[in-house]
């Protein structure tokens, strides 16, 4: 590579990276670093746990988000003195260590960026997944089942807190549904992207010929709920039914009626909680799910009323998304931004990363 060259896109680099630092704003969020810093030094803190894992938790992803910002920057900077020396040493070992630095700070800046483009009302909310077997039988119930693996196996990967609220075991294999959260700052924003019909093709392994089989899950992502938000609920327009939990799960768990269903009669959602030992538990998590959901149908329709005012009929790209191809070649591609990897198993690895930075950027140019 040319010093020229080189000395060029060093200086595009530095210039993405001052507009990043802009659009993040450091100062401000090391001002909200110190504040949450003297929160959390507070005895009381931990009167009310969930008022102090919210402190915590943001104070923990602010930390992180500065350091991120501030190594990037460092690594920038170290970048122009190491292809000096490799210049000035005419060393072919400095200079490769210097292009293989190049190549992971560009990929690091890409990440950074991508973040960046996350500014939407609810982008910041930590995220409820809820995920379904379509058509497809119990190859579908078994995808449904991969699919709650691959979120849960990607959020672990990045450290992010997870708990599974319901799970609805199938007959035969796999799982109906299943509802869970993602305890992370910006997890709705990321996720959000997910939102859509995944199919998966391949041979059944199901079926005692060997045939192949095409099957469907849908996937929907919420942001959680929070206090600011005004989603009405009206007592007398609910259904509460309790019942035993079903499926793998602690003793406790499986023999008491501790499962709860709620019904909003008006508009038909049914959300039901089984992971909590208690009943009173339960139902809070399945409410939260409820107005999660009702919040959502809100959007849903003041987007749509929008949609009618200008004229182009709502936006198309959120049914089939994603296929998943095992047979008769290896594949997982984006139906909407052409994103494709060749190994099917990394992705149901949790390895989504990539599809969700070209899903946001993809979303960014829909909104323009």
């Amino acid at each position: 590579m040319a010093v020229v060259d080189v000395s060029e896109e060093l200086k595009s680099l530095a210039s993405t990276m001052t507009s990043i630092e802009a659009v993040l704003d450091l100062d401000s969020m090391r001002a909200d670093i110190a504040v949450l810093e003297e929160q959390a030094a507070a005895p009381s803190l931990w009167d009310d746990p969930e008022a102090a894992q919210k402190i915590t938790s943001r104070l923990s992803h602010l930390q992180a988000e500065v350091r991120k910002a501030e190594a990037l920057r460092g690594r920038l900077d170290d970048l122009e003195v190491l292809f000096q020396m490799a210049e000035e040493e005419d060393d072919p070992d400095t200079r490769a260590e210097a292009e293989a630095e190049l190549t992971e700070v560009k990929k690091a800046l890409d990440e950074m960026e991508v973040r960046t483009l996350l500014s939407g009302e609810y982008d910041e909310r930590e995220a409820l997944v809820n995920i379904r077997a379509e058509a497809g039988g119990v190859d579908a119930a078994d995808f449904a089942e991969q699919l709650q693996r691959m979120y849960l196996r990607w959020a672990e990967r990045h450290g992010y807190g997870t708990e599974v609220y319901e799970t609805s075991y199938a007959e035969e294999a796999g799982i109906k549904s299943t509802t869970f959260v993602v305890k992370a700052p910006y997890a709705y924003g990321t996720l959000s992207v997910e939102q859509g019909t995944h199919r998966l093709v391949r041979i059944s392994p199901f079926d005692n010929q060997g045939r192949r089989q095409t099957s469907f899950a849908g996937v929907e992502i919420l942001p959680v709920v929070e206090s600011s938000d005004h989603v009405d609920i009206d007592e007398s327009e609910l259904r509460v039914d309790v019942y035993r939990a079903s499926g793998p799960g602690g003793q406790g768990v499986n023999t008491t009626d501790s499962a709860v269903r709620i019904t909003h009669l008006p508009t038909g959602i049914v959300v039901s909680c089984q992971n909590e030992r208690s009943q009173i538990q339960n139902k809070a998590s399945a409410m939260n799910v409820l107005q999660a959901k009702l919040l959502e149908r809100q959007r849903q329709e003041e987007r749509a009323r929008m949609d009618a005012l200008k004229g182009d009929g709502g936006s198309s790209w959120g049914n089939q998304m994603r296929s998943y191809v095992l047979h008769p070649y290896q594949m997982v591609k984006d139906l909407r931004t052409e994103f494709e990897v060749g190994n099917p198993q990394s992705v149901l690895d949790g390895e989504i990363d990539g599809f969700l930075e070209a899903g946001i950027r993809w979303r960014k140019q829909q909104d323009k």
